[in-house]
């Protein structure tokens, strides 16, 4: 082995070993961290900072962010476009800079996504205490607020000398690159150690393959998975985001065509299938297809694949109403795969679909079971198309809008959103064309995500239209990034929904006994509520301040007009459209429990208590 070292700062060591990874999945090797985002302050400018700079963007390619959770966002969106294959890095200072990381940090690791941390941190060598921004703790002195990251973090540690980053750095990648493991991983780096020398071996900065492996399934759990499907009537795919990430869409169809199994999806696996496969139901769950749900309460046995389960897939455990109903769970995650008592398949996707199709060669559903999903698509298809046909004159709904926003993307836009109301209009009426077209953050449906995972994902792929559908609630919860679109160059494309206030919220306060109560963005009323006139926000303007080209459409014909503009535009586009509020979308096919007033004076949340009462006695626990 070699002895040679050579000298450098952690943070000018750190830089030169990110350079050097890389992942490999079925023979294609990318690098594993592609870039870093990064906000400056006292904490990171001498240390992460001034390594960036000297390493160049050769090396490691600098994005320049203006809110520290949205840095992350825009990371995760990128990971998630590369199929986890791929992240990046965000640097910030100590102090609030660090603690911002927090809300971006969760969506990661909630929705198995990775991103490398690198927040600043105290001084390791204590030359002075407070320090500036320093939270102070009587008994636990080796405590910082980056301690607030450990757990959304699938690893973390505290760097407090140069040479534990060896280790310390070979677990972050390691864990980045485990499809089973990952989530966000945090170095938190003192800001003395990030600026100290020491001699590194030369063996850090050599070229480091992280292969991401695609295990197979145990031929015990495969066997048992196989006899429960051959001995099912009513079989059901549930399609969920590790579908996408094993890029298993073409084995799962391949499954499909030779059983005639039909496919729900959850809001991550949505795409698993084209919409017009004969096979493909739509969403599951609470936002999901009349069909779907139909099938779902009746099938026998649910074949879960990469998914979850949250309670939006399974309606707060209210679905699945078949009395003898039985699981299946294909997932790379053991801790996935025994959920709802189900057999477990542990494997990779693709090589787990694979397998079972293989195994159950020469079966196939009952023709009866076949006929009926599908006439039960092509009723919902006509629901579809009744939800987006609108008259050109006409202030257009937010289905319309959607309606519109069909007819002029391609198959291989990229459609993203996060929160409000517009996730259950997706999810119900979307028409996914490609398996990368449907870009849903559902897991922690964060208000903010959609400008900047715009934006990494236009990193990921530059000649890929790219389109972040906001309300005005979400826009003004994270705009900021705007500005770092405008100063890429990434022609991204904002479509921004303004409806004055929280619609999906205002709709289940309405729901649940709430009375919209504290959902509108309006002037307040002569008794306190606010329910005086909308507020005169003008949120287009406010786009176009901040860079972007701003068309404003009144109407559905000037709609789909400023929509194909920005599709053919070079520039940061924002497509603003003030929508007419009049409820055109399908309603739930599904319930969702959140919990009602048990006891109220005001008669709206007693109605819904009573509502309530009836809808939760259908809960079951899988056993």
């Amino acid at each position: 082995m070699s002895t040679t070292t050579r000298r450098l700062t952690t943070a000018q060591a750190l830089v030169r070993f990110l350079a050097a990874q890389f992942s490999e999945r079925d023979g294609v090797r990318r690098r594993l961290i592609t870039g870093t985002w990064g906000i400056f302050g006292h904490g990171n400018v001498a240390g992460i900072g001034q390594a960036l700079l000297e390493a160049g963007e050769d090396v490691m390619p600098f994005h320049q962010g203006r809110n520290e959770q949205a840095m992350v966002h825009a990371a995760v969106g990128h990971a998630r476009h590369l199929n986890r294959l791929s992240a990046q890095a965000v640097t910030t200072s100590i102090g609030p800079g660090a603690t911002n990381l927090v809300t971006g940090a969760a969506l990661a690791t909630i929705n198995r996504l990775p991103v490398l941390l690198l927040p600043g941190d105290y001084f390791a060598t204590r030359p002075a205490d407070p320090l500036l921004q320093q939270l102070e703790h009587p008994v636990e002195a080796d405590l910082s607020v980056n301690d607030t990251l450990r757990p959304v973090s699938r690893y973390f540690d505290r760097v407090t000398r140069p040479e534990t980053l060896i280790p310390s750095a070979l677990h972050a990648m390691r864990v980045l690159a485990d499809p089973a493991e990952t989530g966000a991983v945090t170095l938190a780096l003192p800001q003395d150690v990030q600026a100290q020398a020491h001699d590194w071996p030369e063996e850090f900065f050599a070229e480091r393959v992280w292969r991401v492996r695609r295990p197979g399934p145990d031929p015990v759990e495969l066997a048992a998975a196989v006899g429960a499907i051959r001995t099912a009537r009513r079989p059901l795919i549930v399609a969920g985001g590790g579908v996408h990430h094993s890029e298993a869409e073409a084995a799962l169809e391949a499954l499909v065509d030779a059983t005639g199994i039909p496919v729900a999806s959850t809001q991550a696996g949505k795409g698993s299938l084209r919409y017009d496969h004969p096979a493909d139901l739509g969403g599951i769950g609470h936002t999901g297809t009349a069909v779907s749900d139909d099938i779902a309460r009746t099938a026998d046995l649910v074949i879960g694949v990469g998914t979850r389960y949250s309670d939006f897939t399974t309606a707060s455990g209210t679905l699945f109403q078949h009395p003898d109903v039985r699981f299946v769970n294909l997932n790379i995650t053991a801790f996935d795969a025994h959920k709802l008592a189900g057999r477990p398949l542990v494997a990779d996707a693709r090589t787990g679909l694979t397998a079972l199709a293989q195994a159950l060669s020469g079966h196939r559903v009952d023709a009866s079971y076949e006929a009926e999903y599908r006439e039960g698509r092509a009723r919902w298809d006509s629901v579809v198309n009744a939800a987006y046909a609108a008259e050109d004159s006409a202030v257009p709904t937010q289905t319309q809008v959607l309606g519109a926003l069909d007819a002029v993307v391609g198959d291989d836009d990229v459609v993203i959103n996060a929160a409000g109301s517009l996730p259950g209009d997706l999810h119900k009426l979307w028409r996914t064309r490609s398996p990368r077209q449907y870009h849903l953050e559902y897991g922690y449906s964060c208000m903010g995500y959609e400008i900047p995972a715009a934006i990494g994902v236009q990193l990921a792929a530059p000649d890929t239209p790219v389109w972040s559908l906001v309300g005005d609630g979400t826009y003004l919860m994270m705009p900021t990034e705007i500005v770092t679109a405008v100063q890429e160059g990434l022609p991204v494309n904002l479509v921004l929904v303004q409806n004055h206030g929280y619609a999906s919220i205002g709709g289940l306060s309405e729901e649940t006994g709430g009375e919209r109560f504290g959902t509108a963005y309006r002037y307040r009323a002569a008794d306190g509520t606010f329910t005086g006139d909308p507020l005169p926000v003008d949120l287009a303007a406010n786009a176009a301040s901040l860079g972007m080209d701003v068309v404003r459409a009144k109407t559905v014909g000037e709609l789909r007009e400023a929509l194909a503009a920005a599709r053919a535009s070079d520039r940061p586009t924002c497509v603003h459209v003030e929508t007419d509020p009049a409820p055109t979308a399908p309603p739930a096919a599904a319930w969702w429990d959140v919990p009602v007033a048990e006891v109220a004076s005001r008669g709206a949340a007693s109605a819904a208590r009573e509502r309530y009462d009836r809808q939760v006695t259908a809960r079951r626990h899988h056993l």
